[in-house]
């Protein structure tokens, strides 16, 4: 299954980000891509973070589910809309959410993004908690492929990353794809984005999709990028450092396999 990690640099206004995010779709759509998975905040970077509250959608509508919908079955392709804003049960808060969409146009998965990102050296500040309600629960759904392979797909957003407990649940639940759509800082990202993303490869024996913010961004940001795919074995197969782009690579289930059965490792588990 060939898959599609795109790379962007979102700006502020959300129309012009849902309208590079179609044009890279359609790269990707072009290239032969089954699934293309967009990084988180793809849709917005506001100036604030207030700004999600402004932006936030009821599940099931508004602008950037539809757009999502509508570009599933534009181009018959699996898309997981990396994270948007969606209502939370807290009026000053949103949920930092990720849909995966079918070819149909039909959600078929949500997981709202667990644990929340805090950092904080000299004038570098980020506190999701100020604007974020937390999710509370793994999820992974099944993406039936054209080679007849049936994926179990694991999702994750950015600083779930830092956590392995929770790719340990997906692995648990069958995942043999991780999704980690993401905007990492440049400052965590330069130490700590590739060793983490291969780390949670090689522990769970599963191949690794991980599409990132990468660049300068209007706000005044700037996020690391290195969108990659990383194999069973952790062995990065392809990767673009920064800017907008799409990094194809083509999964091969029986590459898991022969790793699984190599090194039965999660067989092996006590704990």
């Amino acid at each position: 299954m060939k898959v599609a990690a795109i790379q962007m640099v979102s700006a502020v206004a959300r129309e012009a980000n849902l309208a590079r995010a179609h044009q890279l779709l359609r790269q990707a759509a072009e290239a032969g891509a089954e699934l293309a998975v967009l990084p988180e905040y793809f849709c917005t970077m506001g100036l604030r973070d207030t700004d999600k509250l402004r932006l936030r959608e009821a599940p099931g509508g508004g602008m950037v589910q539809g757009f999502l919908a509508d570009a599933a079955r534009e181009f018959g392709m699996w898309i997981v809309g990396g994270t948007l804003p969606l209502e939370s049960p807290e009026e000053d808060h949103v949920l930092n959410t990720s849909l995966a969409y079918a070819p149909t146009g039909e959600c078929v998965a949500r997981y709202d993004k667990i644990h929340l990102f805090y950092f904080a050296s000299g004038d570098e500040h980020y506190d999701e908690r100020r604007v974020i309600t937390p999710g509370s629960r793994p999820v992974v759904f099944d993406l039936p492929s054209r080679d007849g392979h049936r994926w179990r797909v694991g999702m994750s957003v950015c600083y779930d990353l830092r956590f392995p407990e929770l790719y340990r649940a997906l692995s648990r639940a069958g995942a043999e794809l991780l999704l980690v759509p993401s905007a990492f800082t440049h400052t965590t990202g330069s130490a700590h984005w590739e060793v983490l993303l291969r780390a949670r490869a090689i522990e769970n024996l599963a191949w690794v999709v991980a599409p990132a913010q990468g660049g300068q961004h209007e706000n005044g940001r700037r996020t690391w990028g290195q969108s990659l795919v990383a194999d069973p074995w952790g062995t990065v197969l392809d990767q673009q450092a920064t800017g907008e782009g799409v990094v194809l690579c083509e999964l091969d289930i029986g590459l898991l396999e022969q790793a699984r059965t190599r090194l039965p490792a999660l067989t092996h588990r006590v704990l």
